[in-house]
């Protein structure tokens, strides 16, 4: 019996994969045997990551295709140089995000919002249409997207930011219903507050670090690397019969 998180023989395409989150999680599919597309806007950065990554691993395990996640022609191309260069895409993880604004709804301008929504939420929506018909027509793969547990309550600082992620997870389940019976599962991690660049506005203010690390079981900030497990998992055999959900990886700070 094999390992059930054996990934040898996949390729991973990952999105805002040069550091944070979304590196975290190529690096733990290349170890666990997957071909990662490391993705991001800067060239350099996705170099930096996959030569990182495949000095960790001990081969080359990784390979680089910058895209802006704001462009579809960028996203295709990233499709199109994954398949020219692999000849399939058994997982697709949507982690690239962005949030130009912080602070209450109220005040937020048109263009701030309509960013938030592309690049959060249509965007994951064209990566998915662009990469799922080869899914579907080998009748395997994973499509993973990073929402936040702020799709799950109410934000006074990112409220725009958690009605994108809200909408990840109802984009989720719907792939999920669509693409289940011909094999391919679709699933959302939920993170807490994280230790990245990303979230640095919320990490850096002590007060907002005091009140979500006080309120949670843990009583502590996470790391990338505690969301890269669960990804594995999702586009592993371990979880084949596991689609449509949001899994919360949050410290604690949705349960106390």
């Amino acid at each position: 019996m094999g390992n059930l998180f054996d990934m040898t023989g996949q390729v991973a395409v990952v999105t805002g994969s040069s550091r944070g989150i979304g590196k975290a999680i190529a690096h733990r599919m290349a170890e666990h045997g997957a071909q990662v597309v490391v993705s991001s806007r800067k060239a350099d950065a996705c170099a930096a990551a996959v030569a990182e990554i495949n000095a960790a691993v001990g081969r080359e395990a990784a390979v680089s295709c910058p895209a802006n996640i704001s462009s579809k022609e960028e996203l295709q191309a990233l499709a199109d140089f994954a398949m020219a260069r692999f000849g399939k895409v058994t997982a697709l993880v949507c982690n690239a995000a962005s949030n130009p604004y912080f602070g209450p709804m109220a005040g937020i301008a048109d263009e701030q919002f309509v960013k938030i929504l592309m690049n959060n939420v249509v965007s994951n929506h064209w990566l998915i249409q662009m990469l799922a018909p080869q899914m579907l027509e080998r009748g395997a793969g994973a499509i993973i997207v990073i929402s936040s547990i702020g799709g799950l309550k109410a934000s006074t600082v990112i409220g725009a930011y958690n009605v994108s992620k809200a909408a990840d997870l109802q984009l989720v389940r719907n792939y999920a219903a669509e693409f289940g019976p011909r094999g391919v599962t679709v699933n959302a991690i939920c993170p807490g507050l994280i230790q990245t660049d990303f979230a640095r506005a919320l990490w850096e203010n002590p007060e907002i670090l005091a009140q979500a690390t006080s309120g949670s079981a843990l009583k502590r900030i996470g790391q990338p690397d505690e969301i890269a497990g669960l990804a594995v998992f999702l586009a592993s055999r371990a979880g084949a019969f596991t689609p449509g959900q949001g899994f919360v990886i949050d410290g604690g700070a949705t349960i106390v």
